[in-house]
Parts: structure tokens; sequence; C-alpha cells
């Protein structure tokens, strides 16, 4: 495009120059004639150079870093009897009450256009008398007035460009067959739809007539450490935790067979996720012999039958590896959000969340905690699709599993995570602030 004045003939031409931290310009060309000549005209050209404008910069996509899995620690199986027995303990003590409990984005390389005044040598016309009298420059470089004009408009555009953009979160996986890119959004998508089939309802403790509430935050407080020491997967916990609820929804349990059902839930949930499952035996000896290997097995085929066979539904774990990779989080980031998540499992009130919804208002409790402010991207909220005005309630309550932590008997999680496998993320000061701004 060309713009001709009468006094000062010029064209306009766009061109690419790359901006290195948003705040400084690249440097002008002028093409077509040479200093020593034409000095008076450089001085008309200086003058005019204030009057270019800038136009937004397209903000360049930024590769995803993967994270890695959380795998459990490899310290020996201790003797498990001092387990079992205070597992006893724990339940024998709450028969007597029976009371419920109740960035900006870091620019790698962008394309910014400026507008370059380009003087025509072959089209030079007569300076007017007043460009002779005014002063020539003697360098190319700006003065500090328009240097500083210059950046003063550059600022003020940088803010309105610098706006979130929702990149390709699995570009990096392309070549990775086991990613699955091409299915990726659509697994997940019915992931979404069927984890309201595969969710036990908020209020079956009201059907059982000789377990409470708090003997199931027992039982799961239990299995955690259990699930700890045998260094099974992360998913293997999550799915015996799906189990146990889903079957004691539909089947009413005396306490005396409580510990079993979480017992067989871990088997069966092993045997869905492990290479290599934890044997029968093992799991009676660590219910100190409390039951045959008979009971074991028709516990199982009763959970089984009762279940329909079907073991294969979306926990929070799922959601959670999806979420944390829209996140972009880090090491820290991650062990914190898995903390947070495996304080909603020994909690009874969290079933009236679906999975999906536990694990997006994890990490975003996650973030506020590590980061000290309310945090939730237009990443976050495009794979998770909920907001932050709908996580608040539920992330209220996390915090407050968290500060409560290491009060009490049900304090399982809190040890596993305070450990250098887990990078102390259980230390972190929970996120206070959070629960008072709810006033």
């Amino acid at each position: 495009m060309a713009t001709t004045d009468e006094n000062n003939p010029t064209m306009i031409k766009r061109s690419n120059v790359q901006v290195k931290g948003g705040a400084e310009m690249g440097s002008r060309k002028f093409v077509g004639m040479e200093t020593r000549s034409n000095r008076r005209i450089l001085g008309s050209i200086n003058q005019n150079l204030v009057a270019g404008h800038s136009c937004p910069c397209v903000v360049n996509k930024r590769g995803l870093s993967e994270t890695n899995g959380i795998r459990g620690n490899n310290l020996p199986v201790p003797a498990h009897r001092p387990i079992t027995r205070r597992f006893a303990a724990q339940i024998a003590s709450s028969q007597q009450h029976c009371s419920e409990e109740n960035k900006k984005p870091k620019i790698a390389a962008e394309e910014f256009t400026v507008w370059e005044d380009i003087p025509l040598a072959d089209h030079m016309v007569e300076e007017n008398e007043e460009a002779k009298d005014q002063p020539v420059p003697m360098s190319l470089e700006l003065t500090e007035t328009e240097v500083s004009n210059d950046k003063n408009q550059m600022e003020v555009e940088m803010e309105d460009i610098f706006e979130e953009t929702i990149i390709d979160i699995d570009g990096n996986d392309a070549n990775n067959p086991l990613a699955a890119v091409e299915y990726v959004e659509d697994l997940f998508a019915n992931y979404r739809k069927m984890e309201g089939y595969g969710c036990a309802s908020p209020n079956y403790m009201a059907q059982q007539f000789d377990i409470t509430e708090r003997m199931r935050s027992i039982l799961i407080d239990w299995l955690i450490e259990v699930h700890h020491k045998f260094e099974l997967r992360e998913e293997t916990l999550f799915l015996t935790i799906n189990l146990i609820d889903r079957f004691l929804e539909k089947q009413g349990v005396v306490r005396k067979k409580l510990q079993l059902v979480g017992l067989v839930a871990m088997l069966l949930a092993s045997k869905y996720e492990e290479v290599s499952a934890p044997l029968v035996e093992d799991l009676i000896f660590i219910s100190d012999k409390a039951y045959t290997r008979k009971e074991v097995l028709e516990m199982e085929r009763m959970m089984l039958n009762t279940l329909q066979f079907n073991i294969s539904v979306p926990t929070a774990y799922v959601f959670m590896r999806r979420y944390l990779k829209a996140a972009q989080c880090d090491r820290k980031l991650e062990l914190l959000s898995f903390f947070m998540v495996e304080l909603c499992l020994v909690e009874y009130e969290m079933l009236k969340f679906p999975p999906s919804f536990i694990a997006a208002a994890a990490i975003y409790t996650a973030q506020t905690t590590l980061y000290g402010v309310q945090q939730w991207s237009k990443m976050c909220e495009w794979h998770t699709s909920y907001t932050e005005d709908q996580l608040l309630e539920c992330s209220r309550l996390i915090i407050g599993y968290h500060q409560k932590a290491t009060t009490g008997k049900l304090t399982a999680v809190y040890r596993k995570y305070s450990t250098s496998k887990f990078g102390y993320a259980a230390k972190c000061e929970p996120a206070h602030f959070l629960v008072q701004n709810q006033q």
C-alpha cells in the first residue's frame, strides 16, 4: 500500500520484525538511499517515523512439556499387623459413638508488523524550503523523544495483544501412537458422557443398616496406606474406591465384612490395572487372617455379579492426567494436585461431585495453593469446561481437608505426601485466603 504526501512522497511498506519480550522494536531499514548524499532527506524521514503505526502481533503456539506419572516409593513393605490392628481399633471406636463427621504465555518467536518509511530512490523530488532549514541528524538513530514515544505506543499495543490463546496440547504427541492423538478428544467426550453411569449415589449410606460414613473413611484411609506399601499404580487406588462405593450402593454389608469388601475391591482393581496383582494370601495376611481364602473368593464373585462385571469406568485419575496436561504443569504442581484429589477420596461428601469436576477442582486448588493467587487459565477452562466460579465451592472444601489433614486419626494421605518421593507436597501451606474470601 502506498501513500503520497505533497511535500515528501514516500512509500509505506509492511515488514516482519522479531520482537523479544514484547518491549523493544526491531531496527528499521531504509532502502534506496545513501547516507552521505541524502542527509537532508533523512531529516524529513526521521520526523515522520513517529507517525508510523504498528499492527498487532500474533502469539505463537508454545509446546507442551510432558509430565511424568506418579508411582509409589521403593520402601520395603513392613509388617502389616500394626496396620490391621489400627484399622480394627478405629472401626471399634467408630462403633461406640457412630457420629457422622460431617502469565502471560511465553513468546518464542513472533511476527510483528511495523510500518517502515522507505523513500523511492527513483522518484525523488525537490524538498520544500522548510525541510532545508531544519537540522540534519548525524545518524539513523531515533532521538530520545521519538524512542520514548515509540516505546510508550508499543506498551499500550502489547497490552491488547497478550490475550491467552488455546493451543494444541497434543501437538507434541503426534508421532506417539500410544497418545491416540486422532481420537483423544472423542475419548474424553465419551468419558464425560459415561462418568455419570460409573458413579455411586451420594446418599447410598442411608440404605446401610450397620456401617456409617466414618467407617467408610477409616476403610479408605487404611487402603491408601496398603496401596502405598504395595507400590501399586495410582489407577488401581482410584478404581478400588469406585468399586467399593458402587458395591455398597447396591449391597448391604455388616461392619465385620467391610474390610473384606475393601480387600476384594483392591484385588479386582489390581487384576484390571496391574501387570502383577497381589496374591490372595497377601491380602489375607494384611487382614491379620481375619478372613479365609474361601471368603475372599466368594466376596469376589458376589462383587462382580453385583456390578454386572462393569469394571471399566472413568475415574478422577483419567481426568487428572488430561487436565494436568492442559494446565502445562510441572512436577511440583502435579504432586500437589494428586495430594488434593486423594484427600477427596476419603471424604464421603465428595461423592456428590462427578470425577471430572473433582479433578478440575483439585488442580485449581493446587494452583491457588502453590502460587498464592486464584488462577484458572482459559486453557484449563476450555479443556475442563468448568469455570472458576463453578469450582470455588468444591475448592474450599478441599482446602478444609488440607487444613485438618494432620489432625485426627485419618492421616494416611498426609503421611504419604510428606515424603521426599512425593516432593513433600503435603507440607505446602493451605490457601487460607480462599476460604476467608467466602465471607
